[in-house]
C-alpha cells in the first residue's frame, strides 16, 4: 500500500473542504477563542461549542473528536498543545497532540486530516522547534497508518510554510519541490 502523502500549504485551517478531518488547536475548556480555535468555532457554528462542553477540560497532549457541524468536514479533532515554558516536557506533549489526533482519525477510518501548527500562536512554541517535533511525530506514526492517505499541514504564512517544509524534508517526509503550493481562502 502506498504511504500516506504529507503536504504543507499556506491557508486557513477552517477552509479545508477536501479534508475529512480538521484539527483545532484548542484551549483546555474547548471554548471558542482567538486564532485557530476562533476560526474553527466561527465556521462550525454554535453547535460545536455545545458538543465540546461535556468533553472539557482536556490536558496538554490530549485529543478529542466531535462532529464538524457547519464545517464541510466530517469531524473536528481538538488538541491541547503545551504552553511553551510551562507545560513540560513540551516536545513530548506536542508530539502527543499529533499522535493522538492521528489515532482518533485512524479509529474513525477517515482518509484525510489537516493540522494547523499546534501551540505556535499564543502558547508560544517556537515555530522551528514545533516544526521539528511535528515532523518527527509524523515520521514515526506514518508507517502504522492504515486508513489515512493524506496529511496536510496548513500554515498561516509562506514563511511559516517554508519552516515546516524544511523540517518535513529533513525528516524525509517530503521533497521541497513537491510542496510549493498555497491554498488561499
Amino acid at each position: 500500500m502506498d504511504p500516506c502523502q504529507i503536504e504543507c500549504v499556506r491557508g486557513d485551517i477552517a477552509h479545508q473542504p477536501d479534508m475529512d478531518v480538521v484539527v483545532n488547536a484548542a484551549n483546555a475548556q474547548l471554548l471558542p477563542g482567538s486564532g485557530v480555535a476562533g476560526a474553527i468555532h466561527g465556521a462550525a457554528g454554535p453547535e460545536l461549542a455545545r458538543a465540546c462542553r461535556p468533553l472539557a477540560p482536556i490536558r496538554p497532549g490530549q485529543a478529542v473528536m466531535t462532529e464538524a457541524f457547519g464545517l464541510p468536514n466530517r469531524y473536528v479533532i481538538h488538541c491541547l498543545g503545551p504552553v511553551y515554558g510551562v507545560d513540560r516536557p513540551e516536545d513530548r506533549l506536542l508530539a502527543e497532540c499529533y499522535r493522538n489526533a492521528l489515532h482518533l482519525a485512524e479509529a474513525a477510518r477517515v482518509s484525510s486530516i489537516a493540522f494547523p501548527a499546534i501551540a505556535t500562536g499564543v502558547f508560544g512554541y517556537p515555530l522551528a522547534d514545533a516544526a521539528a517535533v511535528t515532523a518527527e511525530a509524523l515520521r514515526t506514526e506514518r508507517p502504522a497508518l492504515r486508513h489515512l492517505r493524506r496529511i496536510r499541514l496548513v500554515l498561516f504564512s509562506d514563511s511559516d510554510r517554508a519552516v515546516f517544509q524544511q523540517a518535513l524534508a529533513a525528516a524525509g517526509l517530503i521533497q521541497v519541490t513537491d510542496s510549493v503550493r498555497s491554498r488561499h481562502r
